[in-house]
């Protein structure tokens, strides 16, 4: 993240952000628990599990990485897996760059880097004045505490509960996937359409004797790069000059 060419300070205090935060905090808490008992199916160690998380905060990300670690996978798989799923975070960056105050310097910019989640930047965005270091620091302290929190209660629960309820509890974060694009595949076909073709090809490569030797991780980064190609194509958004040129037109 850059700095703001500005001295305004935010009006935003550590105190704000926490409190921000605290429904983000609450629901990674519920969220990472069905990744600690994941992580505890595939056999990660729990030290391992925890560190994991307590130095990532992107549950798509973290489930794609334990899977090929869990297969044996190499780290070239790894480092595209991770390219490729989280390389949203680079324009949510960018964008909150934009309104960082004067507080930020290099080493606050590259320890809040690592904060910035989907409601982390959803969160910052919304503010309507710059916002400063204190505040970011804030926002992110609890999701952090509840990330790495669920995590290692999922991963104690996981090595101690019943095979059964272990194997229940493992579908949770599947289901957190679930929740959360089916609002938005009610509301774009552009979303609906990448997630049927996702699973089309994710099928195809599953089920298609020919890519049986394709391992978890390239079959990640294959689906999610073919269908967001495609799909980008079909279904470009469009950017603020198209619809304002088109606003223009209807009214003359």
């Amino acid at each position: 993240m850059t700095k703001i060419q500005t001295d305004y300070k935010s009006i935003y205090t550590f105190k704000d952000g926490v409190k921000d935060g605290l429904p983000i905090g609450l629901g990674y808490l519920s969220v990472s628990f069905g990744f600690g008992v994941q992580a505890s199916l595939l056999g990660l160690p729990l030290i391992m599990t925890v560190l994991i998380s307590m130095t990532n905060l992107t549950s798509a990300g973290q489930l794609a990485g334990v899977e090929i670690i869990a297969m044996l996978g190499t780290f070239v798989e790894i480092i595209l897996a991770q390219l490729v799923i989280n390389s949203r975070y680079f324009l949510m960056s960018i964008t909150l760059s934009q309104k960082l105050d004067s507080s930020f310097t290099l080493p606050n910019r590259l320890l809040c880097s690592a904060g910035v989640t989907d409601e982390i930047f959803a969160v910052a965005s919304a503010k309507k004045q710059p916002i400063g270091k204190n505040y970011f620091l804030g926002l992110m302290l609890l999701p952090y505490i509840g990330w790495s929190l669920g995590t290692l209660l999922g991963a104690i629960a996981g090595n101690i509960l019943p095979a059964e309820i272990q194997s229940a509890l493992g579908i949770a974060l599947y289901a957190m996937f679930m929740a959360i694009i089916i609002p938005p595949c009610l509301e774009s076909k552009g979303v609906l359409s990448v997630v049927i073709l996702s699973t089309a090809i994710s099928c195809a490569l599953y089920f298609i004797p020919w890519f049986n030797g394709l391992s978890n991780g390239f079959a990640y980064i294959i689906t999610a790069v073919i269908a967001s190609a495609i799909i980008a194509y079909f279904f470009p958004v469009k950017d603020d000059q198209e619809d304002t040129g088109t606003e223009k037109e209807c009214e003359n």
